[in-house]
């Protein structure tokens, strides 16, 4: 059964069990409302019959005048003597001279029950009457009032009841099926564009909407449109990771061919071509394990070793190995440094420090400078690199820290070969992993700033191992 069919079925339920609920309150109401205007109708005829009823001196009962009932009620009455003999009757019998009701009654008691008296249904109220200041009976009142109108009326509403709740509970069915159909139309909307997004392959399609935003339909095409577009950038970004893998590898791959065939041709080893072949096998071994460790940062399977950080100690450690690789060719320096302290793994903020820095010294030409700084600022510890190499393109900015990135101008290409747009995707994902984050400015008048964000130790760290 489908969803529209059973959220049909269960509005038709509701509004049967509501108009069940109902109608038998109402039906109980009024038996009970009717049934108590008859025991009033037969208490009232009653007392107007025994008030018109008095015992001579005999002890027998005489009727002088004809009581006064209601003309708007059919009620019989008989008025029975001790000996068993009828006495008075109204006018109107319903069998005769039989009794309305065959009772036998004690002293001061009466009864009243339903009768089925020559094919009527009655109720009758019998009475016994005594003597004045005495237990002795003295004869038998029975009071009769038809219940063909009672039960007319109640099996009239009974049917008004039926046939409304059918009528009711079928224009609820019908209402039902109309508004879900109404509701559930972005839904078939939704799987038929999914259908058509899986067999055209077409990631780009979006569901259109045109009710409330904030109704439950709306925020699930929002979610699903969310979905997609998230779907559609790491489809498009796993392709292009694709394609830029197949190209790093292919430069590598070419030069170590090109140099065995030529020494296969010269038919020996050549000493040029051996160090061309091992640096490239080095460049393919530093590119794959840059893509495993990516790999495995996003699959959170590197650990973090969590302790307390000096990254003042840090800093002037990274920065003396860095001048190494600055020599005399450019300006490394020290601009401010602050007594800092994080939590978070050593050896991975060192790593985004050897990027950071290196990254700088490679794209800062001959005679250039590299600038590095270490403050706190708004309870949050800070870390700049800053060179005053040819600069990152705006439009290549917000791309840098993706896998692979390459831009026209962007810098994220060694000059020499050896740059690969990995680390900086390590160096992002180390940072976010520390609750930090990193930024990049440009300087004026050209080179580039990177900045990185990391939150301030507020009390001993926790030594433990935390998976990123």
């Amino acid at each position: 059964m489908s969803l529209r069919a059973r959220l049909t079925v269960l509005n038709m339920v509701i509004v049967g069990g509501i108009l069940l609920l109902f109608g038998t309150t109402l039906y109980l109401t009024f038996r009970f409302v009717l049934n108590n205007q008859v025991n009033h109708t037969l208490e009232t005829a009653s007392y107007a019959i025994s008030q018109a009823l008095r015992i001579d001196q005999r002890g027998s009962l005489v009727m002088d005048t004809e009581p006064k009932l209601d003309p708007a009620n059919e009620v019989y009455y008989q008025v029975w003597g001790r000996d068993g003999l009828l006495k008075y009757a109204s006018q109107k019998q319903p069998a005769g001279n039989e009794h309305l009701d065959f009772v036998n009654l004690g002293p001061n008691l009466s009864i009243t029950r339903d009768v089925n008296l020559a094919g009527i249904r009655l109720r009758v109220l019998s009475v016994s009457l005594s003597g004045s200041g005495t237990n002795r009976p003295v004869g038998v009142l029975q009071v009769g009032v038809s219940l063909v109108m009672t039960e007319s009326i109640l099996q009239t509403l009974l049917a008004i009841l039926l046939v409304g709740a059918t009528v009711a509970v079928s224009v609820a069915g019908l209402a039902g099926w109309f508004s879900i159909s109404q509701a559930l139309k972005p839904l078939d909307l939704v799987t038929e564009t999914a259908l058509q997004i899986t067999r055209a392959d077409d990631l780009s399609r979006r569901i259109p909407y045109h009710g409330s935003p904030g109704d439950e339909v709306g925020q699930l095409i929002l979610a699903f449109n969310q979905t997609l577009s998230r779907l559609e950038n790491l489809f498009n970004s796993q392709r292009r990771f694709l394609t830029d893998v197949g190209h790093e590898l292919r430069t590598p791959l070419t030069v170590i061919k090109g140099n065995v065939d030529l020494m296969r041709r010269m038919n020996s080893m050549d000493d040029e071509s051996m160090d061309s072949i091992e640096n490239e096998v080095d460049r393919l071994t530093r590119m794959v394990s840059d893509l495993l460790l990516l790999a495995q940062a996003e699959s959170g399977k590197i650990p973090l070793v969590w302790r307390t950080v000096e990254l003042d100690t840090l800093v002037l450690e990274v920065m003396q190995q860095m001048r190494v690789l600055a020599r005399d060719r450019l300006s490394l320096r020290l601009d401010e440094i602050d007594q800092v302290l994080v939590c978070g793994d050593q050896d991975r903020l060192k790593q985004v420090l050897l990027n950071l820095i290196g990254n700088a010294i490679k794209y800062t030409p001959t005679g250039g400078e590299v600038v590095v700084g270490l403050g706190k600022a708004n309870q949050q510890a800070r870390i700049t690199v800053a060179d005053t190499g040819p600069g990152i393109p705006e439009e290549d900015r917000p791309y840098i820290f993706e896998r692979f990135y390459r831009g026209e101008k962007s810098r994220t290409r060694s000059k020499d070969g050896k740059g690969f747009g990995l680390g900086l995707s390590i160096a992002y994902w180390i940072v976010k992993n520390h609750k930090g984050m990193i930024e990049v400015s440009p300087n004026q008048p050209h080179g580039t700033t990177f900045c990185v964000w990391l939150p301030l130790a507020d009390g001993p760290c926790p030594d433990e191992i935390i998976s990123g």
